[in-house]
């Protein structure tokens, strides 16, 4: 453990934020579990609204920082392509 009081600080302070982004990580895989759970019943009503919110989840994990771009995009395509085979 730091002696410094500044270290201290960051050391407060980096654990405050893990425990934020972790819990914001939960929170949007939650919603993609549970998009992918509403196309494996054929819900497609449903699984279309959840995924404007997963969609939304994912976005703000891009923008913290939490996820990289190009898998948010990635994550966001499937879902996508999932959810619009329902209909076909």
């Amino acid at each position: 453990m730091a002696n410094i009081k500044s270290a201290i600080k960051r050391v407060e302070v980096n654990n405050k934020k893990r425990s934020q982004n972790g819990a914001q990580k939960a929170a949007m895989r939650s919603v993609i579990k549970r998009v992918e759970k509403l196309v494996e019943e054929n819900d497609a009503e449903n699984a279309k609204i959840t995924l404007q919110t997963a969609n939304s989840q994912i976005d703000k994990a891009v923008q913290k920082g939490l996820i990289h771009k190009n898998n948010g995009n990635r994550q966001k395509s499937r879902l996508a392509e999932k959810v619009n085979n329902l209909g076909a």
